[in-house]
Order: structure tokens, then sequence, then C-alpha cells
């Protein structure tokens, strides 16, 4: 494709005469409108008219195993990690193995478990 016409193309110059420029910007141009068309096609047909689900990313998060990170510093790693550990082999929320493993209260859980903290730029 245009990729393999370039590097010939770059290939072919001799003590500085590129005689193949008109070749490479021809090539390089063609790949621009190539890609510019496939963003404008993907933006019309798979974009376009997407909305998010609140409720199907608000269960994504909360599911997320990864959250435990908030809770490392209060409980300790250890802790952490045992109940990230209990949360994925019974399947619950580490909210609900937290609280069932008597490590934190549901306020304090809320209180450090801030999913908007952990992803708020900046």
């Amino acid at each position: 494709g245009n990729q393999t016409t370039v590097s010939v193309a770059a290939s072919q110059g001799n003590f500085e005469l590129y005689v193949c420029n008109p070749v490479i910007v021809h090539a390089v141009l063609e790949s621009l409108r190539l890609l510019s068309d496939a963003a404008s096609s993907f933006e019309v047909h798979c974009v376009r008219g997407l909305e998010a689900n609140p409720e199907a990313l608000r269960a994504g998060v909360e599911a997320s195993l990864m959250l435990v990170t908030a809770l490392s510093p209060h409980v300790g790693y250890d802790e952490a990690a045992a109940i990230a550990k209990q949360a994925s082999r019974e399947g619950t929320s580490l909210r609900e193995a937290a609280l069932a493993r008597g490590s934190v209260s549901a306020s304090e859980f809320d209180a450090w478990v801030r999913p908007e903290e952990m992803t708020r730029p900046g």
C-alpha cells in the first residue's frame, strides 16, 4: 500500500536528488484522505447516536475490584487484598465483602471508596 510506496520512493534518493518526492507526497496525501474518510464514516455509522447508560456504568464501577486501592490506606494492604479476593471468590461487590469481613462500616466504605474522586482528571 501507501506505506510501501513511501518507503521504496524514499530509498531512491541519490545525491540528495529526491526525484520521487511527488510520489511520496501523493501517497501520504492519499493516506491522509483515507484516514479522514474512515474517521468520518466511523462517526456516522458507529458513534452518532451513542448514549451512555448510567445504570450499566454504575453497575460496572461497583463490580470493579480495582476500587480496593481506595481501601488500602485505611485497612492496610493485606486486608484490602483479602477483601478483593473474597469479593472475587464469592461474586459479590467490594462493599459487601468488606462489610461481611467487618473490616469497615458502611459509612466508612462510602466515605473512602469514591470512584468519582479516583477518576477525576488532574
